[in-house]
């Protein structure tokens, strides 16, 4: 079963699980504890004051059902997050499963996620009001620091970045979530620990000026645009629009759409159809409830022979063996830096 919420909804549900908890407030008065609705689920979110405006979230819950959440267009602050197990997807990116993320302050536009049923996830983000970072990453101005700019875009839309992650982010998590230590000490400690973590997240972007400086270049139109082609290569995975016609459907030129794509995800538009067939035809083949021909047929290909190399370039194991149960190659060693 998929339980199709709002972010209103599941917010407020998790508010009434916190009111009839027993166990809300924790040992620190810097730190509460919401259990999640046992219709749901079972787990919880810990939430930690680090610094005043800064909340620290530490995640460990499962729910018992796929469940999809529509996000509104709202305000959205500055938030880092990080996952050492499970995974999300949204209509942007993947958290999990080797991406972690980096919501920049700003709009937020409207989108609809995904939580898979049946997994633990388990991971810290971090919440901050934009403006903050020019208290921790100053540039020469005693402002933001240039290069991170587009994370305090204010009335514009936010900028969403889906970093990998590395053993040390997963490392500084870990010790986040096991931290042994109690009182001010836990805190003097969290603190470090989640400066380290940002740190970390922001030098996987910034090593990168170039992808930034293109993407701090687009107009905000333009960037709504290029966030339109998506959701239309979404909706139309099995028989995509050309580039001409995808083009001329968000009214932009062959040039700004592929350059702009390329600068907001990284991607090509070509290669972006390609992944988001990939990883559905995946998930497909692991429910066992469909053959390897119908997953190819679903996922836009009439040649099973294409189908196969292509599955197998992005997983490095063939759509038989997924069906069978082999874990991907990037799935192992995604597991395996967790250790």
């Amino acid at each position: 079963m998929t339980i199709t919420m709002i972010q209103t909804e599941e917010q407020q549900l998790w508010d009434e699980a916190a009111a009839m908890s027993t166990c809300s407030v924790a040992s620190e008065d810097f730190e509460f504890i919401h259990e999640i609705p046992k219709l749901f689920g079972n787990g919880y979110i810990r939430f930690i004051d680090i610094y005043p405006e800064i909340t620290l979230r530490i995640r460990d819950y499962e729910y018992y059902d796929d469940v999809i959440l529509k996000v509104p267009t709202s305000n959205h602050p500055l938030e880092f997050g990080t996952l050492l197990s499970g995974i999300m997807i949204d209509e942007c990116g993947q958290f999990g499963e080797g991406y972690t993320f980096i919501s920049g302050g700003g709009i937020q536009k409207k989108m609809t996620g995904k939580i898979f049923k049946s997994q633990r996830i388990v991971g810290v983000d971090i919440h901050m009001p934009p403006e903050l970072l020019k208290t921790f990453f100053p540039g020469k101005d005693g402002e933001v620091s240039p290069e991170l700019k587009l994370l305090v875009k204010g009335d514009d839309w936010q900028t969403l970045i889906y970093p990998k992650t590395t053993n040390a982010i997963q490392g500084v998590v870990q010790q986040i979530v096991n931290c042994p230590l109690q009182g001010i000490i836990k805190q003097m400690y969290l603190q470090g620990k989640v400066l380290e973590l940002m740190a970390l997240q922001l030098s996987t972007i910034m090593a990168n000026d170039c992808k930034l400086a293109s993407e701090s270049q687009l107009q905000a139109g333009t960037i709504a645009k290029i966030h339109y082609a998506k959701d239309i290569l979404l909706s139309r995975l099995e028989n995509p629009p050309s580039l001409l016609e995808l083009a001329q459907q968000v009214k932009l030129s062959e040039r700004t759409l592929q350059k702009g794509f390329q600068s907001l995800f990284g991607i090509t538009v070509l290669s972006y159809v390609i992944d988001k067939r990939m990883e559905r035809a995946e998930h497909l083949l692991r429910e066992g409830n469909r053959t390897v021909t119908e997953v190819a047929m679903i996922s836009g290909y009439s040649n099973i022979s294409h189908f196969s190399a292509a599955f197998k370039r992005k997983f490095s194991i063939t759509p038989k063996e997924c069906l069978l149960g082999k874990m991907t190659v990037s799935r192992y060693e995604s597991a395996s830096e967790m250790f």
